[in-house]
């Protein structure tokens, strides 16, 4: 790995390297130090290598204590539809506010055309569409493997129709305000009940693992599963 170049100039390694110290350490000059004893690197997988040596390159210049983790936290290529990988630099990446406002729009037309909905004023369309189309996002994003490459797609970012099991589980009409049930005493009758809540008491343990891991997706894997209970 090279830290300085023959003509003086320095490289990627020599400022991580830089931030690895001022990072982990109390600097003796006042100006800085932040003591962290545990530090994430999220940068795409092609980076693994280069990380494996700075970090081992921190170690042997002492700049990190034992009870100090520094981690690489690698995610896969976002791919085009045709499988090729997006070019950042040709400026053909789809943009986050793009993204947003393509999965608002999708949730909107998903809405419009349930049956039953014609009469619900847009405003509250368009509140819903909202809440829909951007929580459909994160659970996408959440829910994939965060190692694995995955094919852009707008129309595979509509998920869980949250709205829909408030109002189904509450006996609301489609086209009425969404009401919050009131607290009732819970009384276990069925099999299914047993199993919903032995799934719920595994929450702990899925935060903790995920919290150590950093593997979103295990969370989001839980949730579905939980919501199919």
């Amino acid at each position: 790995m090279l830290i300085r170049k023959s003509d003086g100039g320095f490289t990627y390694a020599t400022t991580d390297l830089a931030a690895i110290r001022h990072r982990v350490q109390e600097m003796a000059s006042g100006d800085g130090g932040e003591k962290a004893q545990r530090v994430l690197y999220v940068t795409d997988a092609g980076q693994s290598q280069h990380f494996e040596m700075v970090f081992k390159a921190a170690k042997i210049a002492k700049f990190v204590a034992e009870n100090v983790s520094l981690e690489h936290v690698p995610f896969g290529l976002v791919q085009r539809e045709d499988g090729k990988k997006f070019a950042t630099r040709s400026g053909e990446t789809v943009k986050l506010k793009d993204l947003l406002n393509e999965s608002i729009r999708i949730a909107g037309e998903d809405l419009r055309s349930q049956e039953g909905n014609q009469s619900v004023p847009d405003a509250q369309i368009e509140k819903v569409a909202t809440i829909v189309g951007i929580g459909a996002v994160k659970y996408a994003d959440l829910s994939m493997n965060r190692e694995s490459n995955y094919s852009f797609s707008y129309e595979r970012m509509l998920y869980a129709r949250l709205c829909g099991i408030i109002r189904k589980a509450s006996g609301q009409e489609d086209t009425a305000d969404i009401e919050w049930p009131e607290a009732a005493e819970i009384i276990i009758t069925d099999d299914a009940e047993l199993g919903l809540i032995r799934n719920l008491l595994q929450l702990p343990d899925i935060l903790k693992e995920g919290e150590r891991d950093l593997y979103p997706n295990k969370l989001c894997d839980y949730l579905f599963e939980t919501s199919q209970k």
